[in-house]
């Protein structure tokens, strides 16, 4: 047992039982981030920043929420909305952080493809953002059923009805998710159970995870240098600040981080106020009906692109269902599809550059034409040749990177 003397302080006390300046040093004060950065790595705190919110709006929501078909309609837009002072106010920041939260989660992502930030011992790093964006996924669908509106109601019909296309097993597995043989009470209390329980609990165990996998290999930086981490961090604790390529995690960096979390907030809190209607669906203010389908149903926007895919292969719904479920798992397949050792920014990558670009256009082109209906003029055509490229460009990766060779690469 280590030696307990009397505390100098309370700090000092708590650091004899918990080691807590040895954690602080670990953790923040001798933590390194490369200088060489910029405000775009702030998207994972930005993130953590919303889920906060999320919680916390959460929180004060489920104090009058009714998870019961009878009474959830009018819990959220008669007794929240209208009764509960601020009410309004906590549903506006809850829809409007789900909204952002996938809009951060794009670019965050996107800005790891754009600089390679999945490959050199950061493959970790890769698949337990990937197991976020798959929990969130959740979680947004889950939260989306809770009002119990037209779309909530029928977003659930069609997602559930998904798994009966499991073969062998599907029927059974459409009816145990359901809790009944319809979307019914018992699947309204399913979902409110994941969405304020389970997941809440699985997001922020992988979070905590997140930030683990970042300890070892450490934060990438725009050049994709590699970047001896001892050595440099030797050389900013012996005052050589300016020679140093690191800056530790606090107070330099999150301080940092800060400026651009208020910046996010200032829009943030705009929207929320003044524009919140981006974030709900004006058809989910009529009250669920099972007699009444609207004459287009689509899920959030944030769903969008992987919804166009599953439809998008119109001629055969079981090969539009096996490239939908490709097209959600074959991201955390990346760093294994990338074959190129080189670790830089994509515009040094001229071959793995217009790949990023071309995947970017068609993930737009997928998100705008998942919102029309498919019946309409070509669309249908436009979301085959989409789908088909999107499946495409992860087949031709490993080619184009195979023997990629760059000019000065790290």
């Amino acid at each position: 047992m280590a030696e307990i003397r009397k505390a100098n302080g309370f700090i000092d006390w708590l650091d004899q039982r918990i080691a807590i300046k040895t954690l602080t040093k670990v953790l923040m004060t001798e933590y390194w981030i490369p200088k060489n950065i910029n405000f775009l790595w702030a998207m994972g705190v930005v993130l953590l920043v919303l889920f906060g919110m999320l919680f916390v709006s959460g929180l004060f929501l489920l104090m009058y929420y009714k998870p019961d078909v009878n009474l959830a309609f009018d819990s959220v837009n008669y007794t929240i909305m209208t009764e509960v002072a601020y009410g309004w106010l906590w549903r506006n920041i809850h829809a409007v952080s789900a909204s952002m939260v996938f809009l951060i989660i794009y670019i965050h992502m996107f800005v790891g493809i754009y600089y390679g930030s999945y490959k050199r011992g950061r493959e970790m790093i890769w698949i337990s953002g990937m197991l976020l964006f798959v929990l969130f996924s959740a979680e947004a669908f889950s939260g989306y059923m809770l009002p119990w509106g037209q779309m909530s109601y029928w977003a659930a019909v069609v997602i559930t009805n998904l798994f009966g296309g499991i073969p062998f097993i599907g029927p059974d597995v459409v009816e145990w998710v359901r809790g009944d043989y319809s979307v019914a009470d018992a699947t309204l209390t399913r979902f409110f159970m994941l969405h304020v329980c389970l997941l809440p609990i699985l997001i922020i165990a992988v979070i905590a995870m997140h930030f683990y996998t970042l300890r070892i290999p450490h934060v990438n930086n725009e050049t994709g240098e590699h970047i001896d981490f001892d050595a440099e961090a030797k050389k900013y604790l012996e005052g050589k600040k300016k020679e140093s390529k690191v800056i530790p995690f606090w107070p330099v960096f999150l301080s940092k981080d800060i400026f651009v979390v208020f910046v996010f907030l200032t829009i943030f809190f705009f929207l929320a106020c003044f524009n919140f209607n981006f974030a709900l669906d004006p058809i989910n203010f009529d009250p669920a009906n099972n007699l009444k389908t609207p004459p287009h149903i689509y899920p959030e926007w944030y769903f969008l692109w992987s919804y166009e895919v599953l439809r998008g292969f119109f001629f055969s719904s079981d090969f539009g269902l096996a490239m939908f479920g490709l097209a959600n798992v074959i991201f955390f397949a990346l760093p294994f599809l990338d074959r190129s050792p080189v670790v830089a920014p994509a515009h040094k990558r001229p071959a793995f550059l217009v790949w990023f670009i071309v995947l970017l256009v068609d993930m737009i082109v997928l998100t705008i034409f998942g919102k029309l209906p498919p019946d309409m003029g070509i669309n249908k055509w436009i979301g085959l040749v989409a789908s088909t490229i999107f499946i495409s460009l992860f087949i031709i990766l490993p080619f184009i990177t195979k023997n990629e060779k760059v000019g000065g690469s790290h």
